[in-house]
């Protein structure tokens, strides 16, 4: 049975209170583990794992609606609150981390016959701990252990302060447009929502800025190429010290020192890199697995990119454009997709609107994992916000907020984040898993609600799988529940799973609807869409790769003396595999927030690595059908319910009944299969 619980009251919620409160809650939480491990109690289940689980779900529930609202609605009175309470957290973490008692504590449990007879679930949250605190120092003495701590609580502090920079630097560049004969070529909803931003600053005009709404729309349709040059700079360039903004938010010296801590931090750990240490927690078997999975892809994708290039240069020469830059590409990329195709994102916006698309997106999984989606009542912190509730069977199992347009103070991008996870209470109900769903659209206007290109689509169902991932997990120990414990580069499986069904010709017409008519996608556009599908494949499968190269070799050297060596290092990386240099005042990597303030340092490779995974899981449903329920109950069952709990790989080839391949996702991608179906990271 669930418990029931209340949802976090956001309204209730004051910044000025969480320092205090969070010092409280840390200490409260020191004193119930000295309480453990002042018991004569031999460690159990019950005596040790049950009441760690509920002290780390205490601190998780109170930090999760700040770490949410600071990145929703980040202003300076939640962004102190953050900064103060960081610090505090990641002390209590190392300091836990570190706590050789405790350490004893869980290991002697590992070693007793009691834990042979625990289900596997608690089984494996005891292995991931004593792996954890492996990896924490716990094994540290001395000016070692002091050391790993100061580094601990330096990387976060750095993270922070990187991730506010990108924020800033994003929020602090704009660009204001008088006529609309300067933007010719950009769709007149773009215009409308540019004039209403410019309105909103209490200007005349067209206002740019370099969030994505406006952005992408500008680079890909506007004439004017001198201001698709000073936009692109400017994006190109944010967090870093060529922006045209100046260098108050750069991030250079921070990802140095960013490095620099990360590469101590693993010697102290005894490992030869930091991208060692972080395999340690994850399926690939070793850092040569990671790099030639790279290289196979790249060899694969390269001469396709090769030939686009071509085609692309020539089409722009055609239209008088003959040296191609990099502000140019996205611009004769939509003309040539245009060209090939006579489809456009911007034309198929006014069928997908976001009612719409939910309503289908709802629809696709309720069939296919039986599942009822709800829109219901709950305290939110913005008018754009939404709650609803997963239901089975008459119960809710799971719930999840969605806030899904751009605005002043939100960072930008696409996540799911976890705001509670399934556990079993002492009291022996289920804690009922909640979910947020954060996206960066196009807000509605005053005469049409939020239209979204196809690509829009696919981030949405991308994210929604992720939550699935955490919603529809059927363990009860948090640890190893939802997304907990999986391995970093199996966790993007699910999300880029659920994006196949929004290319699928029976599916398209449940999640489109004009917004006017309702009159869902025509077939013409449809088919139009389906051949565009694999518009520039290859391009787009380096262009991943050579972020994911450049990551891993980044925390593969020992060395990081100087922001030069990173951009050399970039350089070195394009090299290898680009097929279009950008310009040198590039910097996309003052911005790349997934490896120097996100979970993705050493691991960018994940998503290609689970796109593998996600491409060959949905081949089972090519051979038996796309809304066959009893391969999505399968999926379901085997792979979203079993969160953390099982190593991924091992789900993995019990669902498809053998070790994956790349040839699903070479296919996929529209790229020949020319790597004899070797098995995905040789061997995993």
């Amino acid at each position: 049975m669930y418990a029931e619980q209340s949802l976090p009251e956001f309204s209730q919620l004051r910044p000025a209170d969480y320092p205090a409160q969070c010092e409280e809650l840390l200490n409260r939480s020191r004193a119930d583990v000295a309480g453990l491990l002042a018991s004569d109690t031999p460690p159990s289940w019950q005596s040790l794992m049950q009441p760690l689980e509920e002290i780390n779900d205490r601190i998780e529930q109170f930090w999760a609606p700040l770490s949410h609202l600071h990145a929703v609605i980040s202003g300076d009175a939640w962004r102190d609150a953050y900064n103060k309470c960081l610090p505090l957290l990641t002390a209590y973490s190392s300091e836990m981390g570190q706590n050789r008692p405790l350490y004893e504590r869980v290991k002697a449990l590992s070693e007793s016959d009691e834990f042979q007879q625990l289900p596997f679930a608690r089984q494996k949250a005891v292995e991931n701990m004593l792996r954890d605190f492996t990896l924490s120092g716990v094994a540290l003495d001395g000016d070692d252990a002091t050391r790993f701590s100061e580094i601990q609580q330096r990387l976060s502090e750095l993270s922070t302060a990187y991730s506010n920079h990108v924020l800033d630097a994003t929020d602090g560049w704009e660009k204001f447009v008088a006529d609309a004969e300067s933007l010719a070529g950009v769709p007149e909803s773009v215009l409308d929502n540019l004039a209403a931003a410019a309105t909103a600053a209490g200007q005349k005009g067209y206002r740019l800025s370099l969030d994505i709404p406006s952005y992408l729309p500008v680079m890909q349709y506007c004439d004017n190429r001198e201001i698709r040059r000073e936009l692109y700079e400017a994006y190109v360039t944010r967090a870093s010290a060529q922006s045209p903004s100046g260098a108050q938010w750069d991030n250079g010296p921070l990802m140095v020192e960013i490095l620099q801590l990360r590469a101590e931090q693993a010697r102290l750990l005894g490992f030869g890199s930091y991208a060692e240490k972080s395999l340690a927690s994850k399926m690939a078997p070793s850092c040569d697995a990671v790099l030639d999975f790279l290289s196979e892809l790249a060899a694969a994708s390269k001469p396709v990119a090769e030939q686009e290039l071509k085609a692309l240069q020539a089409f722009a020469a055609e239209q008088g454009q003959h040296e191609l830059e990099a502000w140019d590409v996205p611009y004769f990329s939509e003309k040539l997709r245009e060209a090939r195709y006579a489809v456009s994102q911007e034309e198929l916006r006014p069928y997908f609107p976001v009612e719409r698309v939910l309503e289908g997106l709802f629809k696709v999984t309720g069939e296919l994992f039986d599942l009822d989606i709800v829109e219901q009542e709950a305290p939110l912190w913005h008018d754009d916000a939404q709650c609803f509730a997963l239901r089975r069977g008459g119960d809710t199992i799971a719930e999840f907020y969605l806030d899904l347009y751009a605005r002043a103070n939100k960072r930008g991008g696409a996540w799911m984040a976890d705001c509670r996870g399934r556990r079993m209470l002492g009291d022996g109900n289920v804690q009922r898993p909640v979910a947020f769903l954060v996206c960066n659209f196009t807000p509605p206007s005053a005469d049409r609600p939020s239209l979204l290109t196809h690509n829009e689509v696919t981030t949405l169902f991308h994210e929604f799988g992720h939550g699935l991932h955490h919603m529809l997990s059927q363990i009860d120990c948090l640890a190893v529940s939802g997304i907990n414990g999986v391995a970093w580069d199996a966790v993007e499986l699910p999300s880029q799973f659920l994006e196949n069904w929004c290319w699928e010709k029976s599916v398209i017409p449940d999640i489109s609807g004009h917004y006017q008519t309702g009159e869902p996608l025509p077939e013409a556009l449809l088919q139009k869409l389906l051949a565009a599908k694999n518009f520039q494949s290859g391009m787009q499968m380096l262009r991943q790769i050579e972020f994911a190269l450049f990551d891993f070799c980044l925390h593969m050297q020992a060395d990081i003396a100087s922001e030069s060596q990173i951009d050399a290092l970039m350089a070195e990386v394009r090299d290898q595999v680009a097929v279009l240099r950008p310009p040198a005042f590039n910097r996309f990597q003052n911005s790349f927030s997934h490896i120097f303030a996100g979970g993705y340092a050493a691991g960018y490779y994940s998503y290609k690595w689970a796109e593998v995974l996600s491409a060959d899981a949905f081949s089972l449903f090519e051979e038996r059908g796309v809304m066959d329920r009893d391969t999505g109950l399968r999926f379901r069952k085997v792979i979203l319910e079993q969160g953390g709990a099982r190593d991924a790989a091992l789900l993995f080839t019990e669902f498809r009944g053998r070790e994956p391949a790349n040839d699903a996702l070479l296919r996929h991608s529209g790229i020949a299969v020319n790597t004899g179906g070797a098995t995905h990271g040789n061997g995993v």
